[in-house]
Formats: structure tokens, sequence, C-alpha cells
């Protein structure tokens, strides 16, 4: 109960969801679709380490994602989608000392995977 508590007063706290540079220790509220969530880094010997925590409506379970990025590092976290539409990226990228947050509609093409071919079919 302690982690949904924590998490709410997070979103409550972090500012509006933008595309941009993210400053450290700073929370940023993000939404990607129904999904949203909270992102935040703080800097260490080892890199940027990146904490984004993301739950599906008021009910879901929280979920959370951590990441150490060094320079020119990337990640990338997916929600997907209805069939037909498009899956939600979520992008964090380090550039020198920057992070960058963006999110896009991400390509089918992009996300395609091949099934394993079944014997008889």
């Amino acid at each position: 109960m302690y982690r949904y508590i924590t998490l709410a007063a997070l979103l409550a706290a972090a500012s509006p969801a933008h595309s941009g540079e993210l400053p450290p220790n700073a929370g940023e509220s993000i939404q990607l679709g129904s999904i949203r969530g909270v992102i935040y880094y703080t800097e260490s010997s080892s890199g940027y380490t990146v904490v984004t925590t993301l739950a599906d409506g008021q009910s879901g379970l929280p979920v959370r994602f951590v990441a150490t990025l060094t320079d020119n590092q990337a990640q990338k976290i997916l929600v997907p989608s209805m069939p037909g539409e498009r899956t939600i990226a979520l992008e964090i990228r380090r550039t020198g000392d920057k992070l960058i947050v963006s999110s896009k509609q991400a390509l089918k093409e992009e996300l395609a995977i091949s099934r394993p071919q079944v014997p008889g079919k």
C-alpha cells in the first residue's frame, strides 16, 4: 500500500509531461496512452541512474524500470496497443550532460516479430 501512496505523491509533485530535457533530481510525469507514470534520474560516478515507474490507470500495478546510462546511451520502453494501432515508445537518451525524454508512436514495421514456423501448418 505504501508503494501506491509514494507513486501517487510522485505523480502529483511531478511537472506536466512533455518531450525535452529532464533536469537531475526532478520528477517528470509521463503519459503513454492509458499508461501513466513518473520519471527522474540521479547522477553517480557510474552514470545517470534513470528510474521510470509506470502503471495502467489508478488501479494498475506499478512497474519500475531502472537503468544507468552513460554518454550516448538510450533506454526505450514500448507500450503495446490494440491490433492495427501503433505502439507507443518512450525513449530516454543521455547525450553529454543532458537527459532527453521523448515519446512517439513507433511504426509497426519497427516492432515486427516473426513467429517460429510450426511443421504441418
